[in-house]
């Protein structure tokens, strides 16, 4: 999903104003005439055939439902019904979600007013394409299976572990070649299946990184993010898919707010404690980002004027040093990579260095100091 720009909620207004309660099974409805009196509510169920007999046919009316499961291909067939539908980011409307009277009923009335007043209050969101959806659930599955390897891996070598052995470190990918030979024969029967399952994983999580890899001939923009040391083509595809469009925020810094790289802001009056980072957005690709992070300051990571202010930013740090360069650099590189985008400019290690022309300067700065 992507931010809506501040214009968006400035479409004509329709005569009605309707607040959606998504559910599994049955959505609530509240109905706000042109001056906000609620005239009719209910639930219906939530089926194609359902939405299309309650709103297909009726005067173009504005929408505002929750994002979430059901929030995609329902959005979609309002739009195509030729209603106007707001999809209300859930995390930003505390109004809703902590309210201590929180029902289907009250949620649906809250969002329609919300609507009524003013959609921005919704801090709106706008669902990727189906095809662009398609292409991230690839990535979102691969990660499953990653989960499930990791959770395989680590139950075979706490079964051996409490048997008195100790399995040899290895990577997933080369695990079962590696450790066979040192489980004890006690647990032979029942490290068998699990390792099966681990090179049955193996196998499907190879053929993902492939499907993952042809995503470069799709998106131009994958090849061009993968110069930045530490983003290989899975880091690439999920910022690209995640983030949808580079227009997805107005400035590049806001990306850090984007996927909670940004810390926790809480100022009043005098005081303006530091907190940590707020981590919310998009868990998987923060922590991609991460990854990529450690490859920057590790032993392998090429020379860089980022790599030389994170190894600095370590140092100077304290016990803590390592991991606030760690979260640091990611957010650089979450800046840096939405700035690649924009501009079409390829990586840099030393931008400043290499800038001929006015224009490249200021373009390297923001490269240099995101």
């Amino acid at each position: 999903m992507k931010k809506v720009s501040r214009g968006a909620g400035q479409k004509e207004k329709p005569a009605m104003t309707i607040g959606l309660d998504l559910g599994d099974r049955f959505s609530h409805y509240c109905m706000l005439n042109e001056d906000g009196d609620a005239i009719e509510s209910g639930r219906i169920q939530t089926t194609e055939e359902a939405l299309r007999r309650h709103f297909a046919g009726e005067p173009a009316m504005r929408i505002a439902l929750e994002c979430g499961t059901h929030s995609p291909w329902i959005s979609r067939l309002l739009e195509q019904l030729g209603h106007q539908v707001i999809v209300a980011n859930a995390r930003k409307i505390r109004a809703i979600t902590a309210s201590e009277s929180k029902n289907d009923k009250n949620d649906a009335e809250k969002l329609a007013r919300f609507a009524f007043c003013d959609p921005r209050l919704l801090s709106p969101l706008r669902h990727r394409s189906p095809e662009r959806q398609q292409d991230l659930n690839l990535i979102q599955a691969r990660s499953t299976l990653v989960r499930a390897r990791t959770m395989i891996v680590n139950a075979l070598r706490g079964l051996v572990k409490s048997a008195g052995g100790r399995l040899p470190a290895c990577s997933p990918q080369g695990f079962q070649a590696r450790v066979e030979a040192s489980i004890p024969s006690a647990l032979a029967e029942a490290a068998r299946p699990l390792l099966d399952q681990i090179a049955a994983l193996n196998a499907s999580i190879q053929q993902m990184d492939r499907g993952i890899e042809q995503l470069g001939n799709r998106y131009p923009e994958i090849p061009l993010l993968r110069t930045v040391p530490g983003i290989g083509s899975l880091i690439a595809a999920a910022y690209v898919l995640t983030l949808d469009r580079p227009d997805a925020v107005q400035h590049s810094r806001q990306v850090c707010a984007f996927l909670g790289l940004r810390p926790r802001q809480s100022q009043s009056g005098d005081s303006d404690p530091q907190h940590r980072i707020s981590k919310t957005g998009n868990v998987y690709l923060r922590s991609l980002l991460v990854q990529a992070a450690h490859y920057v300051l590790g032993r392998f990571g090429p020379d860089s004027e980022l790599r030389r202010w994170g190894l600095k930013l370590a140092a100077s740090g304290g016990k803590r040093g390592k991991k606030r360069a760690l979260v640091a650099v990611a957010r650089k590189l979450a800046v840096i990579l939405h700035r690649i985008w924009q501009t079409g400019n390829a990586w840099q290690a030393f931008p400043l260095a290499n800038s001929n022309t006015a224009s490249n300067k200021a373009t390297n700065k923001d490269l240099c100091m995101a």
